[in-house]
């Protein structure tokens, strides 16, 4: 903890979520030097958890970095699909709106983040958590792969011992503990766990448990690049790039887009998987590309290349890996491809503002 705040000064900080991630915040307190503490609201945390970092911030005289998910994407997703759509299709998607976006946010302001994840909390996805990394999801403030380092302090140190030291300090602690709880998450997707229990049995209790990521740590899961695939070769991970300003692809479109060799406006087009983390990582400021160029003269467009479109990509639209991004100009045949990996939305707009 103290080399990471010693090298990163206030371009870190520590992912707070309300269960034992406070061992986190007295470990940068015992250091004496500075820290910042950032926590995602999802709005449907339990109203212990609300008490809990009100008396943390009080207790270490603090102001938690609070991130809130979009009101129009929570708004859209709870319209169409309900409140409790998570029961029948999988949490990923409501994470997704909730908790993955908002940290993206926040991490984009960062070039280091803390976390509190320990080897024997999940065998099944965390097993193998270093305790320095180079992100394998997210992107920081500099953009592109590897712009963000990930410290988990405690990845070796055993839960028992965390609790030991939790009562040693004599720290806050959320009440949920005392009432079974162990991993804590959202309220509908959390509950307490029996004796013998795993503590992330007590969380998606009704998923695969080799699946007990919300998308956060999502870099621990060893087959998101194989995932599962359907009978036409497609994945089945829920979609990604959703934005009124963009428009959606089918093979014919982008072929006959392909095959204009004067246009009457110019395209941008993401060639792209919805299972693939770098793509996932670079959604948010593709769509907000999207909105500004909204009326522009500039059409930004995605095209789904994995399953059985990704031989024709490779073949005819340049597709190395994902993402791979196309810039189709109003007065040429040719696309030209985005060769940076800085995917930052002011680096996408550098880029259609020089070709345009």
């Amino acid at each position: 903890m103290d080399k990471a705040l010693e090298k990163f000064g206030n371009d870190i900080a520590i992912a707070f979520s309300g269960a034992e991630d406070v061992a986190l915040i007295e470990y940068a307190k015992l250091t004496g030097r500075p820290f910042r503490v950032f926590s995602l609201d999802t709005g449907r945390l339990n109203p212990e958890t609300y008490r809990f970092f009100d008396e943390v911030e009080k207790h270490y005289g603090i102001r938690i970095e609070y991130m809130f998910p979009d009101a129009v994407e929570v708004q859209a997703l709870v319209r169409s699909k309900g409140l409790f759509s998570f029961y029948e299709d999988g949490h990923q998607e409501c994470c997704r709106v909730r908790k993955v976006r908002p940290l993206r946010r926040a991490l984009k302001g960062l070039r280091a983040w803390i976390t509190g994840q320990r080897k024997d909390q999940s065998p099944g996805t965390r097993s193998e958590v270093p305790v320095v990394q180079v992100d394998p999801v997210f992107e920081g403030l500099d953009g592109g792969d590897g712009s963000l380092l990930k410290w988990n302090p405690v990845a070796n140190v055993d839960g028992k011992d965390i609790w030991n030291f939790l009562r040693a300090m004599n720290v806050p602690i959320n009440s949920l503990h005392a009432q079974g709880f162990v991993s804590i998450g959202c309220e509908p997707c959390t509950r307490p766990v029996l004796p013998g229990q795993h503590e992330r049995e007590g969380r998606w209790w009704w998923e695969d448990a080799k699946a007990k990521e919300c998308g956060l740590h999502k870099g621990n899961l060893k087959e998101d690049g194989a995932a599962q695939v359907n009978g036409n070769g497609a994945t089945t991970e829920s979609d990604i790039f959703s934005s009124q300003s963009l428009v959606t692809l089918s093979r014919t479109g982008i072929e006959n887009l392909a095959k204009l060799e004067s246009r009457k406006e110019s395209w941008i087009v993401v060639l792209y998987a919805p299972w693939c983390p770098f793509c996932q990582a670079m959604e948010a400021s593709y769509v907000e590309l999207a909105e500004k160029l909204a009326g522009s003269g500039v059409k930004v467009a995605k095209f789904r290349a994995d399953g059985e479109q990704k031989e024709y990509s490779k073949n005819e639209l340049q597709l190395g890996s994902f993402p791979t991004i196309l810039f189709f100009p109003k007065h040429s045949a040719k696309p030209i491809k985005y060769a940076s990996e800085k995917r930052d939305v002011d680096s996408l707009m550098a880029f259609v503002n020089a070709l345009r």
